[in-house]
């Protein structure tokens, strides 16, 4: 049994996906001693659609990262409950590329959890199980291989049924934003990416979306995600779905007669629109899926987890005094107003499935594309940040302020003032210490 001491690390961080990679990744770069723990050994498998979005590329790009093995990925389709389609394009921003990239998750956790090591990163393989401090506070974990790793910091990027935001205390469990995503590979080429609103009988819509999208290596990637609010009995549905999924895929001509069915499926939870965890107290902080990071519209996760990590990680590095409320103030600047109009769109959604159809109706009617088809990207993208002038931006900050205007007496968007006001006291920067 190997015991790590406890002066040994200024920073613990649990998990090794994209956000936990990510920041061990920068706290590395900074100086840092930084412990990596992870319970599976890489490379290894999770449930995902495989895209990383133009922000994420371009935080790729900035952290002079090149992923192998992915293809660029740009306009994107989706198709109503009736079969109509609009197609919504991928346009450059000021700050971010005109495409994303798909990229099995198995290649691209496995390429960022080894920058991590070559940075300096110590990786650790196990659970995290029995917390360690004193004084109420967190300074590690005792793992499930029997080591104990102690920390100054401690970063949960354990994702959407994070320990460590349990053992922190971060999470009101009421209030939590469930999804359950279900995905597999088909041996067949697709040429674009489609989203898929999906009616389990007519005038029922699915709470939530399916999908089918090109893969690097010529095949597809085909999932079904569903949206439970604090309901987690609720995520079986897209389980049980999936097969009539699959058949409605082939009625719509997405899927060839005879490709074979998957033999294979994974699934996974998601935690999103942050709403029921707090990002961080004392000298814990939450990333990613952990903090609920994922887009509640679309459940895009990877971008919103690097964003986090780096914004956590340089929080720890430029202010160790007072970490918390710096990463607080990032937060507020990369997710308000969005998150909290998603979020409450999201809760309001979830259990009006005549609604819901109703809207996937509206949104692909004949001449919807020319209409609002780039707004609809940019809004539903989170990309208004920096988008280009023009009609389609016109149109996304129209929608944003409605749904700014719409939500601000909700009881989602007190719980973001609370946890991330708007304007936030500037916090104290210390110099690093690491």
């Amino acid at each position: 049994m190997r015991r790590v001491s406890t002066d040994r690390f200024d920073v613990l961080v649990v998990g090794a996906g994209p956000a936990g990679s990510f920041a061990a990744l920068t706290l590395a770069r900074g100086g840092a001693k930084v412990a990596l723990l992870d319970r599976a050994a890489f490379p290894r498998d999770k449930a995902c659609g495989d895209l990383v979005g133009p922000r994420g590329l371009q935080l790729l790009r900035d952290a002079r990262l090149s992923i192998p093995g992915g293809i660029d990925v740009g306009d994107m389709l989706v198709i109503g409950p009736t079969g109509r389609t609009v197609r919504l394009p991928s346009r450059p921003g000021e700050n971010y590329p005109g495409h994303g990239i798909s990229v099995a998750r198995t290649t691209f956790d496995d390429f960022i959890h080894r920058s991590a090591l070559e940075a300096g990163a110590i990786p650790f393989t196990g659970r995290a199980e029995r917390p360690l401090g004193d004084d109420g506070r967190l300074h590690g974990y005792r793992t499930s291989t029997g080591e104990e790793i102690r920390a100054k910091f401690v970063v949960g990027a354990d994702g959407a049924t994070s320990h460590v935001a349990t053992t922190a205390g971060l999470v009101d469990t009421e209030r939590v934003l469930w999804g359950f995503a279900i995905r597999a590979y088909l041996d067949q080429p697709v040429e674009l990416p489609v989203i898929v609103l999906f009616e389990s009988r007519h005038w029922r819509a699915f709470p939530g979306y399916g999908w089918i999208f090109p893969t690097a290596d010529g095949g597809a990637n085909v999932g079904l995600g569903i949206a439970t609010r604090a309901d987690r009995s609720a995520g079986a549905g897209a389980v049980r779905m999936f097969p009539a999924f699959l058949k409605h895929l082939r009625s719509l001509g997405l899927i060839e007669p005879s490709t074979p069915d998957p033999t294979r499926q994974l699934g996974g939870w998601l935690k999103m629109g942050m709403v029921g965890t707090r990002p961080g107290h004392d000298q814990v902080l939450l990333v990613g899926d952990a903090a609920g990071l994922v887009n509640p519209l679309q459940g895009e996760g990877i971008a919103q987890a690097m964003r986090s990590a780096k914004d956590a990680a340089e929080a720890i590095l430029r202010a160790p005094d007072n970490p918390v409320d710096r990463y607080r103030a990032s937060l507020a600047t990369a997710h308000l107003p969005y998150q909290p109009i998603a979020a409450t769109a999201h809760t309001a959604l979830v259990n009006r499935p005549i609604v819901v159809a109703a809207l996937g109706r509206a949104l692909t009617v004949p001449g919807a594309e020319a209409m609002f088809g780039g707004g609809w990207a940019i809004f539903w993208n989170g990309l208004l940040e920096g988008a280009p002038r023009g009609g389609p931006r016109t149109v996304a900050a129209f929608a944003t302020e409605v749904g700014r205007m719409l939500t601000a007496r909700s009881s989602t968007k007190r719980w973001f003032t609370i946890e991330l006001p708007a304007n936030p006291s500037k916090p104290v920067v210390s110099r690093s210490v690491f």
